[in-house]
């Protein structure tokens, strides 16, 4: 029994509420049925004797057709004075408008015949800068291209730009105070002339005062860093911009606003007020990806863009696959700028397969890295511990590795599939007994990737990879796997495995049965050129030929693979599809390739 009422409530609540919507629904239909049709069209005209833009502006004066006859009667009321006044701004102060409107036709018919006659001329000009801007290059640079000279047609439009133009600049280069003491434009439409006049007074340029902003958000020293302007230089927004744009780069913010203090300046200067909004203070990125080299791959990155006020923040990543997974965790510092030199401290943990041997890799490193313009160069200390194992063949040592790296990169067009680029990368490396490691060792690697158009559709995309490992005597069964160089996979040689291709060496394995075992070389050399026809806007075909090899010194085989595929250009680089086969084996197969990713 108690449960009856509440169920009646909400029945009849219901009921309430269907009926509401019941009666909406018709007052709805009933304002939608009383509007009828489309209103039909009451007024149409024709323009006769002008020319595409004095058609455009007059078409434009005479604004939208009416709808009511109330507005049809005002439109043609207006119609002729428009129409001249359109002229007009296009410098027609003569021009003859012949109207005739036929009431009988339906919808009613209005002609307009003009004869826009000689245009005004420009016979004065008198363009005057005063105050400080009179020496500012940047008003120099104006007046050199007013868009208005003597003997040139009357065009109001470009008075009004040249005018808007001066005050702007005036505000983008700190005159808060400027005014234009005499805008005039003169005319006589009987002689064909006008006079125009613009004398501008700039009064004193303003200097950028106290910078107002939010320590807790970022500290004096690193916004010092970013900045291109000091307290006591010339106002110029161009500087604030520049700023502006460095602190979005960063990712340290959200949103950022950079505004001049208009109402407090005084004495000359001027304050500017920097508002920051943090980003999100974590961020975690999940992905899943697939190639034939190592397979499935599922990762999770998860970055701290800021983690203070000096900027320093952290990434750490987790990816797994069959063939490598891995785990790094980065920590940043910028120093004398956070985007172009920064010290990096970094742990990674990494499996990985090469050739027939298990590597298990554990390093810590510091890192600093600068950019110069498109260069990028680093100087770098790693801690290497590796251990590898594949049946008889095992090992265990620890490498202590200053090097230094150096890239560069050009391109034109997309990021993910430029017309053209060039790819630059080279590292030096060198360790020895005396700094603890297992082995005196330097190694060198470098690797370059062209990308050449050859036409709207066509493109060739040529690579080469080189590299040494320059060991002690006797040293060679001490260089780890990850310090050793392999070939082979859809990055390098195609045709075979990842990593597939090394020098050699019988072994006897547990079993008692005999085995060749890829132990990667010392020595790496491989080239490939591929060219690439895009049939659909989505679509590209390709063939190609690679050829080199991962060998120890003086051991040198070329091995070489050719094929074709199939390229589909998604937002994050293309989807390759490929075919080859390694031709310079005596029993050849065919091997798939499928990668996903831009050329650098």
């Amino acid at each position: 029994m108690g449960a009856g009422p509440p169920c009646c409530f909400r029945l009849n609540r219901l009921s309430c509420t269907m009926l509401r919507f019941f009666r909406l629904w018709v007052l709805a239909f009933c304002l939608l049925a009383s509007q009828g049709p489309a209103a039909a069209t009451l007024l149409e005209y024709q323009l006769e004797g002008l020319d595409k833009a004095q058609r455009s502006n007059a078409e434009a004066w005479l604004g939208q057709l009416p709808q009511t006859d109330a507005a049809r009667s005002n439109f043609l009321a207006a119609a002729r004075e428009r129409v001249e006044d359109s002229l007009k701004a296009l410098g027609y102060y003569r021009a003859d408008i012949d109207v005739t409107v036929d009431r009988e036709a339906t919808p009613w018919q209005l002609l307009i015949i003009v004869t826009p006659g000689q245009p005004v001329t420009v016979a004065e000009l008198d363009i005057q800068i005063n105050g400080a801007a009179n020496q500012d290059t940047e008003f120099q640079r104006l007046l050199a291209t007013p868009g208005i000279v003597v003997g040139d047609t009357l065009h109001h439009g470009r008075y009004e730009a040249l005018r808007n133009s001066l005050l702007q600049l005036g505000q983008r280069r700190g005159y808060f105070d400027a005014r234009l003491v005499t805008r005039t434009v003169e005319v006589e439409p009987a002689a064909g002339s006008a006079r125009v006049r613009l004398h501008y007074d700039s009064g004193e340029r303003y200097r950028i005062g106290e910078l107002h902003y939010s320590e807790d958000m970022v500290s004096p020293d690193l916004l010092q860093s970013l900045g291109h302007f000091s307290p006591g230089e010339p106002y110029d927004v161009a500087n604030l911009q520049t700023l502006q744009a460095e602190l979005q780069r960063t990712g340290y913010f959200s949103g950022i606003t950079l505004r001049p203090l208009l109402e407090q300046r005084e004495a000359g200067s001027i304050p500017v007020a920097l508002e920051l909004f943090p980003a999100k203070r974590h961020t975690v990125d999940v992905g899943i990806g697939f190639s034939t080299d190592t397979e499935e791959r599922l990762s999770a990155t998860w970055n701290t863009p800021r983690l203070n006020r000096y900027g320093h923040s952290q990434e750490t990543r987790f990816e797994y696959s069959r063939i490598n997974p891995s785990g790094l965790f980065i920590y940043n510092v910028p120093l004398s700028h956070p985007l172009d030199d920064v010290l990096q401290f970094s742990l990674r943990v990494e499996q990985n397969e090469y050739g027939d041997l298990d590597s298990n890799q554990h390093e810590a490193q510091v890192r600093r890295e600068q950019r110069f313009g498109r260069w990028v160069a680093s100087y770098h200390l790693r801690a290497l511990n590796e251990r590898w194992d594949a049946g008889p063949i095992a090992g265990n040592e620890d490498y202590m590795l200053p090097g230094f790296t150096l890239s560069h990169k050009t391109r034109q067009g997309s990021p993910v599939n430029p017309q053209r680029g060039f790819s630059q990368f080279y590292r030096v490396e060198a360790t020895s007994s005396a700094l603890g490691s297992s082995i005196d060792m330097t190694r060198l690697y470098a690797n370059w990737i062209h990308v050449m158009s050859l036409g709207e559709r066509s493109r060739v995309v040529t690579r080469a990879e080189a590299g040494a490992a320059l060991l002690g005597e006797g040293q060679r069964d001490d260089l780890a796997p990850s310090l050793s160089f392999f070939a082979g996979g859809s990055q390098s040689l195609r045709g075979y495995g990842y990593q597939s291709i090394g020098n050699t060496v019988p072994v006897e394995q547990r079993d008692g049965t005999d085995a060749d075992f890829v132990l990667g070389g010392n020595r790496l050399a491989v080239a490939s050129v591929e060219y690439q026809y895009r049939f659909l806007p989505a679509w590209r075909g390709a063939v190609f030929v690679d050829a080199g090899d991962a060998f120890d010194e003086g051991e040198f085989e070329a091995r070489v693979g050719a094929g074709f595929g199939l390229h589909y250009l998604t937002p994050v680089g293309a989807l390759k599809i490929e075919l080859a086969n390694p031709i310079s084996e005596k029993n050849p197969d065919w091997r798939f390739h499928i990668n996903i990713g831009a050329e650098f």
